[in-house]
Order: C-alpha cells, then structure tokens, then sequence
C-alpha cells in the first residue's frame, strides 16, 4: 500500500515475529508513563494480541502498525485508537522505542503515512493527539505535522507519585 511508504520509513502490520519487539516495548517502564500501563505484559497475552490484530479496525476500533526503516529494521509503533467511526475522528499515538533512533525523522514521516492513511481509506475528518506537557520532543513532531494544541488537561495523569498535565493536539482533515 503506496499510502504507508515513505522516504525513510514504511507501516506495516503486526505478524507473529514481533511477538520479541513488542513484548520488550509494552514492558519498558520507561514508556508506561505515555501508555497507561501499571503492570507487565506476558509473552502469552501478547502472542494473543498479535494473533487478533488481523480484526477489523471498525470491530476493535483500534489499528497498530510498526514502523520499519527501509532496511526492514523495526523501529517503533504506532496506533490508532479510540476509533469513532460515527464522529469520523480517532486518537493516534507514537513510540519510537530506541533513544538512538530519534530525531532522524522516524517519527515524523511516520505520523505523516498514518494521518494520510485514516483521512484517504478511513475517512476520517480529525485525528487527534494526547501529549504529556513535559513531552517536548512528541510536540515538536505533531506541530510539524499540523497538529494543533486545542487545550490543556489539568492534572491529567498521575505517574510515579506526580500528576502531570497532558495537551490536546488535534488535526483537521479539510478536504472533503
């Protein structure tokens, strides 16, 4: 599918040989904070997620992709979630799971295939972003993909003894 290709990354779907990827991801405390997670995964439930995320993202009203170099090298994920197909909008979220591989535009082409993906095949008419307000870094790579920040939750989340406030980053599909 030419719609998740791009320069320097491709989106595919999940398959059973990621079982070792996203098991390591999903119990990276480092990421908990942005995931809501509060406890670990096992290998067994992830091998049943990965042999359900052949479902219909209209069923689940959810669709996770890995982001791959052109070098068929994994180098994160992201997400669509909280589908709404009624209100035409869903929620995306990104990880890219090594320090070493951020800032090279990953994420930013990646995030770009997948807007494009649910606003052509999805019809989609917003997309929208939850953004931890100490996250500089996902800011910078949803603003430069148009995103808006629309509000501020106060208080949003609580992680490790603290609440953190959370920004709402929304983009419109304006052609129709």
């Amino acid at each position: 599918m030419l719609t998740l290709k791009g320069q320097k990354v491709y989106l595919r779907a999940l398959e059973p040989e990621d079982l070792d990827f996203v098991h390591k991801i999903e119990n990276d405390e480092d990421f908990w904070e942005i995931s809501s997670t509060q406890a670990p995964y096992s290998k067994f439930l992830i091998r049943q997620y990965l042999e359900n995320a052949h479902r219909d993202i209209y069923d689940i009203k959810q669709l996770r992709l890995v982001i791959c170099t052109k070098r068929n090298r994994r180098v994160g994920l992201i997400d669509v979630y909280d589908l709404e197909p009624k209100d035409r909008r869903a929620a995306i979220g990104i990880l890219i799971a090594n320090r070493k591989d951020r800032k090279k535009g990953f994420g930013s082409e990646s995030l770009s295939l997948l807007c494009d993906y649910c606003f052509t095949h999805l019809g989609l008419h917003q997309v929208y972003a939850n953004v931890t307000a100490n996250n500089r870094d996902s800011m910078r790579v949803f603003e430069s993909n148009g995103f808006r920040k629309v509000g501020l939750k106060k208080d949003w989340s609580f992680f490790n003894g603290e609440f953190k406030d959370e920004w709402l980053y929304q983009l419109l599909n304006n052609v129709h």
